[in-house]
C-alpha cells in the first residue's frame, strides 16, 4: 500500500483532459492523454510519458477503471479493470526527470464492440518530516484509453443539427451524432460543414472545419460503438431561427 502520512493535510484535484495534447498543471505533464489501442498486433500497447518539473520528487501510482459513453464524451465508472496492464504501476520521479509508463491491453481478444477505459496517473503524498505539517496539492491526470478491433472502422454520421441557447444567451449548434459501427469513432477524424438558412431559405451562415480545427474548437467528438450522441458545440450562429444543416466527411486515412 502507498504511504499516506496521517499528520499531513491533503487537497486532491482531478485534472480534466481534452484534445489529445499534453496536460500541464503547474509543474507536471502527461503526454499523450488520449490513446487508441487494439486487441491484437503492435497497437496493443502504447507508452505515456510523465515529466516532473517540480523542484522536489513526486510519487505516482497508475490506476485503471472502466468507462462509459455519455453526451459529454466518456466518463469513468469507478469500477476497476484488469483489461489493461500498466508498468510500472508506481514510480518516483526525480526533479526534472521523466517516467515512461506502458499501457497494454490484455483483455478479451475477441471483443464484439470496442471499449473505453480511464487510466489515472495519481500523485501520492510524500512523507512529511516529524513535527511538521504542510498542505500537499495532489493532482490526478486521466488518460482516455480506447480499445478497438484491428481492421475495424467507425461509421460516423450526423443525423441532425439543431440550435440551442448557450449560457450567454447566444444561439449555438447542437449535433446529433450516430455511429452505426461496432467500433468507436471521432468527429475530428474528418471534416465538418455547417450551414444555416433563414426562414426564406437564404444562407446566413457557413463554416467548414478540418479535423484539426474540430479538435481545437469542439473537441475530439468521441462517439462509442452503436452510440447516438447529442453534442453541444461552441459554434455561435447569427440567429436562432431558420434551419441548420451539418455534413460530416470521414477521413480516408
Amino acid at each position: 500500500m502507498p504511504f499516506r502520512p496521517k499528520a499531513a493535510i491533503y487537497a486532491a484535484f482531478s485534472v480534466a483532459v481534452s484534445a489529445g495534447l499534453a496536460t500541464a498543471l503547474y509543474a507536471m505533464t502527461v503526454s499523450p492523454v488520449v490513446i487508441d489501442l487494439q486487441t491484437s498486433g503492435q497497437r496493443m500497447s502504447q507508452v505515456v510519458t510523465i515529466e516532473n518539473k517540480y523542484a522536489k520528487p513526486v510519487i505516482l501510482e497508475v490506476l485503471t477503471q472502466e468507462a462509459e459513453y455519455t453526451d459529454d464524451g466518456v466518463r469513468g465508472t469507478g469500477k476497476a479493470t484488469d483489461d489493461l496492464l500498466v508498468f510500472p504501476p508506481q514510480a518516483q520521479i526525480a526533479p526534472g526527470g521523466t517516467q515512461a509508463v506502458r499501457i497494454q491491453y490484455v483483455g478479451d481478444p475477441d471483443l464484439v464492440k470496442s471499449r473505453h477505459y480511464f487510466v489515472t496517473v495519481a500523485q501520492l503524498p510524500v512523507k512529511i518530516p516529524e513535527g511538521e505539517s504542510a498542505l500537499q496539492l495532489l493532482y490526478n491526470f486521466q488518460i482516455v484509453t480506447g480499445v478497438s478491433m484491428a481492421g475495424k472502422r467507425s461509421k460516423l454520421s450526423i443525423s441532425k443539427a439543431e440550435t440551442y441557447v448557450g449560457g450567454d444567451g447566444k444561439p449555438r449548434v447542437l449535433l446529433i451524432l450516430n455511429n452505426e459501427s461496432d467500433t468507436y469513432g471521432y468527429l475530428s477524424n474528418g471534416s465538418l460543414r455547417i450551414v444555416q438558412k433563414d426562414d426564406t431559405g437564404k444562407e446566413v451562415f457557413k463554416k467548414t472545419m478540418t479535423g484539426d480545427q474540430i479538435s481545437q474548437e469542439i473537441g475530439f467528438g468521441l462517439v462509442g460503438a452503436g452510440q447516438i450522441r447529442k453534442m453541444q458545440t461552441g459554434i455561435i450562429l447569427p440567429t436562432s431561427g431558420g434551419s441548420v444543416e451539418a455534413y460530416f466527411t470521414p477521413s480516408t486515412r
